[in-house]
């Protein structure tokens, strides 16, 4: 059966997270008189990425994340801060930046024709909701479900089960998952019982681990993919 529906990923599908996340962290530690560094941008990343695998597995919540850690951050550096207001400060720069990937408009624009667009995030709410208003896709999307709003991160099953049950004429046979994240969006995804597209700009191998439907390079050539799967089911 084709697609009908799309739930898309924000950051790293649709958002360039990369470029918002340098120019927020480097302008909040600018802001508390920190080094803006490649050793503490790294030492961010290191200990941010491990966080959010932990959130996906349910080990903190992101009420604790937003501050843990600037907390973990000082504490490598030997450094004494306000992890508190320093996690206030990021949150209101990241919201404040907003940018598309390649290509992410036009395919928008062109999915919009045929598809019915979601977008599933597990960013935090008030974050999300400003940066997605501030980049022109918001007229071919029909909602945004966000993980703080639904109560469940991806890759928690109930998190979908949430979407499906809201997404009128909700099908799981026409429903296809895009994302670039394995743990959240992949898995997620295909323990909803979904296919899934992987968003994968390195071109690395699919694990065996987790049957993906689709690896594409960039949210761009998810058109070109799916007008060639509807040639499929003619």
């Amino acid at each position: 059966m084709p697609y009908r529906i799309l739930l898309l990923d924000a950051d790293g599908t649709l958002l360039d997270f990369d470029r918002a996340e340098a120019e927020a962290l480097r302008n909040t530690l600018r802001h508390f008189q920190l080094p803006d560094t490649e050793e503490w941008v790294d030492a961010y990343h290191r200990i941010n990425d491990a966080m959010w695998k932990q959130l996906e597995r349910g080990e903190i919540t992101k009420k604790d994340l937003r501050w843990m850690r600037f907390s973990q951050l000082l504490d490598h550096f030997g450094v004494c801060g306000n992890c508190y207001d320093m996690a206030e400060t990021y949150v209101d720069e990241l919201s404040s930046h907003a940018y598309l990937l390649p290509g992410a408009l036009e395919a928008c624009q062109a999915l919009a024709k045929n598809y019915r667009l979601y977008i599933i995030t597990n960013g935090i709410a008030t974050v999300q909701r400003r940066r997605m208003a501030d980049v022109p896709i918001s007229a071919w999307l029909e909602k945004c479900y966000i993980s703080e709003e639904v109560g469940y991160e991806k890759p928690d099953v109930r998190f979908f089960d949430i979407v499906a049950q809201d997404i009128p004429n909700y099908d799981p046979s026409a429903v296809l998952v895009v994302g670039d994240s394995l743990t959240s969006d992949m898995a997620g995804g295909i323990q909803a019982g979904v296919d899934t597209c992987w968003i994968n700009p390195g071109n690395a191998p699919i694990p065996s681990t987790l049957p993906i439907t689709f690896s594409i390079p960039s949210i761009a050539d998810l058109p070109d993919l799916l007008m060639r799967n509807e040639a499929n089911h003619i």
